[in-house]
């Protein structure tokens, strides 16, 4: 049977601006699948913005600084008539001076956690183990060359990106990390984001965002560092351009649009649930957000709180999230029961989720799929996202299905380490022989037969 979606204005106001609209309601009670429609996510075809990308990516290749400095009038309405595309020291002292007391209290207090978490998450450099009698097999750690850390910024600042995305490079050793970011139309960078910046230790940020700041970091140009590896969040244009410039630079954790799941059960205040489904769905009209629950009650009081919260709020956000939850990607998800609400989760793979569960410790074990999993009512999206320590960089389009959030090991290098002494030759070389031999490669079984002790002794 199919499922029932209810949806006033059906999503077709341009940018949720309809002040009479009511967010979705999935009724999937009576649904013997979970329709494909709703597991779907902005970024899921990128055919369009792939063909878009191609000449932002040969101009900056060609061009070099002069592609940046024209895509910072066209695409990020720069003004200025002539910018610099590295950050100054200059431009990082102003914005010491011009963020508020509060703000670079809070920017520290996350640094602390963030810094204390991936601290903890870091392995040690190398380890070895006595597999057998006389020969030893390990790892070995080593960071990175270079990497380059996205800050987006179209819909909004983002220090917390630039903390996340830094930290744990820091931490891992890595000797070049720079961060690239859209400049504002006065050519210059957040503040917020630059104090972050200069408060971990970061002195080289670009002023380049979208398409041309990937292929900026992945060919280099004058002023820009070619990178190894590119890290962090972005729009459909960064994710199409990491995607086509993957030959030449690792594109990191697929990191897109927000999403989030909150999964609530009969338990639940679904006024509350309602307030943190805004969290990720304010982010722009290209996130997705579902609340998904079991309980009828708990859908109907958080569709009713959702237009009361709208109206409070800023404007733009507003619309953000109302374009989303009234879109074809958010909404209220009505499932015939709690298992039901667990499998649409480990379906959809989302990059957070929240838990709203009498007992959310014993919903855990059920859940598969999600990069971030926070649990309880005192555990909001937000608090993860900005101070609470484990990384906000999470996989995003249903790869937490098989990829995990940013880490400390995305900015190293892991090298096997096997060392075999003269007595722990013998039982491993038999073996060895034998395996070779039976596939064929007769260089292989020679380098451990007979023939290697008359080559030793001469």
């Amino acid at each position: 049977m199919s499922a029932i979606s209810q949806n006033q204005n059906n999503g077709s106001t341009a940018l949720g601006d309809d002040m009479t609209a009511t967010p979705n309601l999935h009724d999937l009670t009576e649904a013997d699948a979970i329709p494909p429609a709703l597991l779907k996510r902005t970024e899921a075809d990128l055919s369009g913005f792939l063909e878009r990308v191609k000449p932002i990516i040969e101009a900056v290749k060609n061009e070099g600084d002069a592609a940046l400095k024209r895509f910072g009038r066209d695409f990020d309405k720069v003004t200025v008539p002539d910018f610099s595309i590295r950050v100054t020291e200059t431009e990082f002292e102003e914005a010491l001076a011009g963020v508020s007391p509060e703000v670079k209290a809070a920017i520290e207090f996350a640094i602390d956690n963030i810094r204390r978490f991936h601290e903890a998450q870091k392995p040690e450099e190398m380890w070895l183990k006595e597999v057998q009698p006389g020969a030893y097999a390990g790892d070995r750690f080593l960071p990175i060359e270079s990497v380059a850390c996205y800050v987006p910024r179209g819909k909004g600042s983002f220090p917390s990106v630039l903390m996340m995305t830094t930290i744990p490079g820091i931490v891992a050793g890595v000797p070049r990390l720079v961060v690239i970011t859209p400049p504002g139309p006065d050519g210059k960078v957040d503040a917020g984001t630059l104090v972050a910046a200069k408060l971990v230790g970061v002195t080289e940020v670009y002023k380049c965002g979208g398409a041309q700041g990937v292929a900026a970091v992945a060919f280099g140009t004058e002023t820009v560092p070619k990178c190894l590896k590119i890290v962090g969040p972005g729009s459909p244009w960064v994710v199409a351009a990491k995607r086509l410039l993957s030959d030449h630079i690792d594109p990191g954790v697929p990191a897109g649009p927000s999403e989030c799941v909150v999964l609530a059960d009969d338990s639940a205040n679904g006024a509350l649930a309602a307030l943190d489904l805004i969290i990720e769905s304010e982010h722009g009209p290209d996130s997705s957000a579902y609340l998904v629950t079991s309980s009828r009650a708990v859908a109907e009081a958080a569709r009713e709180a959702l237009p009361r919260y709208w109206a409070e709020m800023e404007e733009g956000r507003a619309n953000f999230s109302r374009t989303v939850l009234t879109g074809p990607h958010g909404g209220i998800v009505l499932t015939r029961d709690f298992d039901a609400a667990v499998a649409f989760v480990n379906d959809y793979a989302p990059e957070h989720l929240e838990i709203l569960a009498e007992e959310p410790l014993d919903v855990l074990g059920k859940i598969k799929n999600a990069g971030e999993i926070l649990l309880g009512e005192h555990t909001p999206v937000t608090i993860g996202n900005f101070v609470l320590g484990p990384n906000a960089v999470l996989p995003t389009s249903a790869a937490a299905k098989t990829a995990s959030p940013l880490s400390v090991f995305d900015y190293m290098k892991r090298s096997s380490v096997g060392y075999v002494t003269k007595a722990g030759y013998l039982a491993l070389a038999k073996h060895a022989y034998n395996l070779a031999r039976y596939e064929g490669f007769d260089g292989h079984a020679r380098a451990v037969s007979d023939l290697r002790d008359k080559v030793r002794n001469g």
